[in-house]
């Protein structure tokens, strides 16, 4: 249900034409009202448990798919592909693919970034890897040069609460939402990363100005 509803998300974000509420001649029958306005309703294509998504600059959409995808959508030709070099991930409950965003200068480098349940050592937990997106004449495309640059401290058994939403904020920081895994206490630990609000560059390095800068491993991060 949820594959649906994304797909009819981005339908009307894409293909919305405005029209007068009133009935016409011609009209989608499966056409849904918001207000005073209609919307004419087209399924374009189906994702497997989308997670994110975000536009590129020419007008095409990449989707994250929780098993471990990347998915380009074009929005001109309604034809999708798939992006190679996506890292593997852990897959199962809350864990998988998660968010995509691009660099606030994607359009001179090309950087995108991925967060993602990463299997380790002790478990699993979150990360995010950049990457340069590479796209190619037949609607596809790979990732190069990926780099991890975050993980989750420690990594732990479970499969809920990654977090792993990332944003960049106006000032190019990189901002990463950590989950607590499910397991509380650490949430509590500034010796670990878990149950925190993390502000990184966006190389992964640490900003001189974050509150625990001086503190030094993973604490500095928060």
């Amino acid at each position: 249900m949820f594959n649906h509803l994304f797909c009819v998300i981005c339908t009307m974000i894409l293909f919305g034409a405005y029209a007068d509420s009133s009935p016409a001649a011609g009209v989608n029958p499966g056409a849904t009202s918001a207000g005073n306005k209609s919307f004419d309703v087209r399924e374009v294509t189906h994702f497997d448990q989308p997670w994110a998504m975000t536009f590129l600059p020419d007008g095409r959409l990449l989707v994250t798919e929780k098993p471990g995808k990347l998915k380009l959508l074009d929005i001109e030709k309604l034809e999708s592909g798939t992006v190679s070099g996506v890292p593997e991930v852990a897959y199962g409950g809350q864990g998988g693919l998660g968010d995509v965003v691009l660099h606030p200068r994607f359009a001179e480098n090309h950087l995108v970034y991925l967060s993602y349940a990463e299997p380790g050592d002790g478990g699993a937990g979150a990360a995010v890897a950049r990457a340069r997106l590479v796209l190619d004449q037949a609607g596809a495309g790979q990732l190069q040069e990926l780099r991890v640059i975050w993980r989750q401290v420690p990594k732990v058994s479970g499969q809920g609460h990654y977090g792993h939403r990332i944003a960049f904020d106006r000032d190019g920081m990189l901002w990463i939402t950590s989950g607590d895994r499910q397991k509380f206490d650490p949430a509590q630990d500034m010796q670990a990363n878990l149950g925190k609000i993390i502000r990184l560059a966006d190389d992964g390095s640490i900003p001189a100005d974050n509150p625990f800068a001086d503190k030094g491993g993973v604490t500095a991060q928060i």
